[in-house]
């Protein structure tokens, strides 16, 4: 049986990758949809014509992870797409968040992800595509974002190298670096901070970060940036002092930009 895993299926980024999957993957013959509310995963599953498997999990739980694994165990698939959205970030001084806010963050975006991309890679198939939502924030540390950018700057760089090692068996990792997207995360994001407003003209949609991303897959590229001011930013990470990029970002607060 040849599949398609998609987590944080129920909102945002991982929503719109299975709509968009649902149309370019015809040879599919199912669609795992992965996340923590059963009543969006129906809603989602029913605008679907693949034949859908639903997972109403909670990835901060170990169950939730052994869920999933033996259900692979179980049916035996081959995975063509491997496609992990799960994840949650929050604005504002890192003192001022509860303890817990930043350790869940580390949990979600770094510890199960890392758990379900052990599950899941004994069943990539050949040519398969594993795709992992990082974020710009990766580029660089980010004050006010601290926890986030640090736990994206880890899906990034377990990415790059993950990428390497799966050459052989001829599987692809693209690390999805969108910068600020229009979904539902600064619902979250936005509890204790506000991201700078600058940040907030450079949003894209969801639609638009998930075709870059599906385009850069095929093209077997290691990081998929959507938009030419967040390309622009990466290469300001790669060529600037990450001093003087965090001193120009605090006096840009300073002014509400």
């Amino acid at each position: 049986m040849r599949i398609i895993i998609i987590t944080g299926a129920s909102s945002g980024i991982g929503w719109e990758f299975a709509k968009q999957v649902d149309s370019a993957f015809p040879k599919v013959e199912e669609v795992w949809l992965i996340a923590r509310k059963e009543e969006k995963l129906q809603a989602l599953s029913a605008t679907l014509r693949h034949k859908t498997r639903i997972f109403p999990l909670d990835l901060l739980q170990e169950e939730s992870v052994t869920v999933l694994e033996k259900a692979l165990q179980e049916h035996r698939p081959r995975v063509e797409l491997f496609i992990q959205c799960a994840g949650f970030g929050t604005m504002g001084a890192f003192s001022s968040q509860p303890r817990d806010c930043g350790t869940q963050m580390v949990r979600l975006n770094c510890e199960a992800l890392t758990a379900l991309t052990h599950c899941v890679l004994p069943y990539m198939m050949k040519q398969g595509r594993i795709l992992q939502m990082a974020s710009s924030a990766a580029f660089l540390p980010q004050t006010d974002f601290a926890v986030y950018a640090a736990t994206k700057a880890y899906v990034l760089s377990f990415s790059r190298a993950l990428r390497e090692e799966l050459k052989d068996r001829k599987v692809y990792v693209t690390a999805v670096c969108p910068g600020p997207v229009d979904t539902p995360f600064f619902t979250i994001a936005e509890q204790y901070g506000k991201t700078l407003a600058l940040k907030k003209y450079t949003m894209v949609s969801a639609k638009r970060v998930v075709t870059c991303a599906l385009r850069d897959a095929y093209y077997k590229r290691p990081i998929s940036v959507c938009g030419g001011s967040i390309k622009g930013f990466f290469l300001c990470s790669k060529i600037m002092p990450h001093s003087l990029l965090l001193f120009a970002m605090r006096e840009l607060k300073k002014r509400d930009l």
